[in-house]
């Protein structure tokens, strides 16, 4: 399998979930201003959208979209027990549709785009003060999301990762906070961001 991706960025979710199920694919780091990655190629080409993550699977498709990428990679390694079966898989993509679409693209997306103004970043904090008020209640109690570590975490796990760079507080939040210390403390959590930020940290 080979996967695209950007240090930091949202594709750290599927370094987590590989490194979760133990696989070792071949990482081509991708620079999206550019829209090349390291060895050279057109990114658009790949993935003419020119995000991160995209996948090529070994029958040779490729894949992109988060929630997508993810299920692909927990139904590909079933022994991982990455994405639960039966009604619990909608609960999963339950909870990667609200990661995706409340918190990645409506709270972190402005507020780490320059092209978004002050006013559309204030809007930002504000939903995310929503946001994280119902995640912190999911949380209480509970150790992750569904019943056991799921892909949904992993994707989690990029997207809390953002809050210190935009100086999103997260005090509010007891159990979001107590749960993103479960996730750094897991080994596959704390290898593939210190593989990654170690990237990012030279590239700037």
């Amino acid at each position: 399998m080979d996967v695209y991706y950007s240090p930091l960025a949202c594709s750290l979710a599927s370094r987590i979930a590989l490194y979760e199920a133990g696989a070792e694919p071949r990482f081509h780091r991708v620079d999206t201003r550019s829209g090349r990655t390291a060895g050279g190629e057109d990114y658009r080409t790949i993935n003419p959208k020119g995000l991160v993550p995209a996948i090529r699977t070994p029958e040779g498709e490729i894949l992109t979209e988060n929630a997508a990428v993810l299920q692909y990679i927990a139904d590909a390694y079933p022994q991982a027990q990455l994405a639960p079966a039966g009604f619990q898989r909608y609960r999963l993509q339950q909870w990667l549709n609200f990661i995706a679409s409340e918190l990645h693209k409506f709270v972190f997306t402005p507020l780490l785009s320059p092209r978004f103004d002050d006013a559309a970043k204030m809007v930002a904090r504000e939903a995310g003060a929503e946001r994280f008020a119902y995640l912190d209640e999911h949380l209480a109690g509970r150790e992750w999301l569904l019943d056991e570590f799921s892909v949904a975490d992993a994707y989690l796990a990029a997207v809390l990762n953002w809050a210190q760079a935009v100086q999103f507080d997260l005090d509010a939040y007891p159990a979001v906070i107590a749960y993103r210390d479960r996730l750094r403390a897991r080994p596959a959590v704390a290898r593939a961001l210190g593989e990654e930020f170690a990237e990012y940290r030279q590239a700037a």
